[in-house]
């Protein structure tokens, strides 16, 4: 991975000009609107809200899709299981503003013939648990359909409702912005089947006596061929729904794909002008890593929308069946067996030589606690631009944002490329794991040709942006000037010296 040369980085306002890409339109001529917001003016559906009424015990009905992404005018297959035969359909539905219902129908299947299906027993070296059911039903995507965020729902005819996310590509279209969904660490949370018996995820499994035990219970490798554990809404995939809403509803030119596209090499940052990390990112192969260096080394702007981002190093593995892209192995504390040439899987802080490996080396800032309860993200850096029309001062604290885990600048730990660093927030809290007070901070890095890495160190975050029990205007201010930045500023063009 090219980490070698590593430069400077200093903290302070960088003050520089913005130059506006050239669009070849006089003032005069309208410009062209984006198919994100021409579909957004179709008619919404709110059939994607949770009302999920399913359990792992009973397992009325569940399943999971054959892939995390299918590009437009290819096949997705969904494998689905019963608690007793009988018909069940699966409505496909694009989520994104839609005039506040934050969704829409875009396709229903016809009645199909469900069955149980049985569940493995975990594997008794690794604990992965894979599914391996037949399909259900395959769906043939239009060409024609827009990249998004979507979720299928299962529903039996006897009422019972379960759901499954997935992400429709366009990989033959190029956007302003791609937002890239963290399936990799959905698989890594996933429980299933939360039963007191069976159920693993990369943190816990169960004891003998029925009780959620923790890591001597956990596995060493999870599956995406298996459903997530209850309704199937993954751990914080309210995130990336709220960083999708958001990107919709203000307009911006947005396509979407998954971290397993990111490691596959299906993702030219090239033909972007930001990639966007919607969530909770956690982990990360080499393959993925190394796609977002070259993208901040080659004018492509990042964004990381929440925190602990590219925390683990894992590797991405076939199935049984030998399909790629299905398995995420990760070792943590245990010995790896099998390192490959990144190395270990284990915290990325911990490869190589002095933190040489380390996240903040790519994103500016890093992972430093965890929360008992939210806290104010406290201001500063009020005079740069990106909070301009927020109305903040430094010091001011915006109630509960900082919540959940939190992300911190480490001195001794610069960026591998040259950058001018700020640090738009400066947020005291508790680390609930008894390792003292710390500081959170969100983060802005600029490259002296003008391309940016954001961060902004809280879960929280996104949940401002949408409507939450956090929603902010100040911070969708904020958010909306770091995107319309993006946007507006040409990537390698100088900028002055800062001041």
């Amino acid at each position: 991975m090219a980490r070698s040369a590593r430069r400077r980085s200093v903290l302070g306002v960088a003050a520089f000009g913005a130059m506006a890409w050239g669009s070849g339109l006089s003032a005069t001529t309208p410009a062209p609107v984006s198919p994100v917001v021409r579909e957004n003016r179709r008619k919404g559906d709110t059939g994607w809200v949770a009302s999920e009424n399913v359990s792992d015990k009973l397992r009325q009905i569940q399943g999971y899709p054959s892939a995390t992404s299918v590009n437009a005018g290819g096949s997705i297959s969904f494998h689905v299981t019963v608690a007793v035969p009988q018909t069940f359909t699966v409505s496909l539905y694009r989520l994104g503003s839609y005039h506040g219902a934050g969704g829409r129908l875009a396709y229903t299947s016809p009645k199909l013939s469900g069955r149980p299906r049985p569940v493995p027993a975990p594997d008794p070296v690794t604990g992965l648990i894979d599914c391996g059911w037949p399909s259900s039903w395959t769906f043939k995507v239009p060409a024609d359909w827009l990249s998004g965020l979507y979720l299928a729902v299962f529903k039996t005819r006897d009422g019972h409702r379960a759901v499954t996310p997935f992400v429709v590509r366009n990989d033959a279209r190029r956007a302003d912005f791609l937002m890239i969904v963290p399936v990799t660490t959905y698989n890594a949370y996933n429980v299933w089947p939360a039963d007191g018996r069976t159920g693993k995820s990369l943190y816990k499994g169960y004891l003998p006596n029925g009780k959620m035990g923790g890591a001597p219970e956990r596995a060493y490798q999870v599956s995406f061929n298996r459903p997530y554990y209850g309704g199937g809404r993954p751990t914080w995939f309210n995130l990336d729904v709220a960083t999708a809403q958001f990107m919709e509803k203000s307009g911006y030119d947005v396509a979407y794909a998954t971290s397993i596209d990111l490691h596959q090499g299906r993702i030219d940052p090239a033909r972007y002008r930001a990639l966007i990390f919607s969530g909770h990112d956690e982990y990360w192969s080499g393959a993925m890593r190394d796609v977002v260096e070259k993208a901040i080394r080659n004018n492509t702007h990042c964004a990381f929308l929440a925190a602990n981002n590219i925390y683990w190093n894992i590797r991405v593995e076939a199935d049984p069946r030998g399909v790629a892209g299905r398995v995420v192995t990760c070792y943590k504390s245990a010995p790896d067996p099998a390192p490959d040439e990144t190395g270990d899987t284990d915290l990325w802080r911990n490869l190589g030589t002095g933190q040489s490996s380390a996240e903040a080396r790519l994103m500016g800032t890093q992972y430093n606690g965890i929360l008992r309860a939210p806290v104010p993200l406290v201001v500063r850096g009020a005079g740069h631009w990106m909070w301009e029309g927020t109305g903040v001062h430094d010091g001011d604290r915006i109630k509960d944002l900082v919540a959940v885990e939190a992300d911190g600048w480490f001195a001794g730990l610069p960026t591998d490329y040259q950058a001018e660093q700020t640090l738009l927030s400066a947020s005291p809290y508790p680390d609930s794991l008894g390792r003292g007070d710390r500081i959170q901070n969100t983060s802005i890095c600029e490259t002296p040709d003008g391309t940016i890495m954001f961060t902004a160190g809280t879960f929280h975050w996104p949940l401002a942006l949408a409507k939450s029990a956090y929603t902010d205007a100040r911070i969708q201010r904020a958010t909306k000037n770091l995107f319309d930045r993006f946007i507006r500023t040409e990537p390698g063009a100088p900028r002055p010296a800062v001041r």
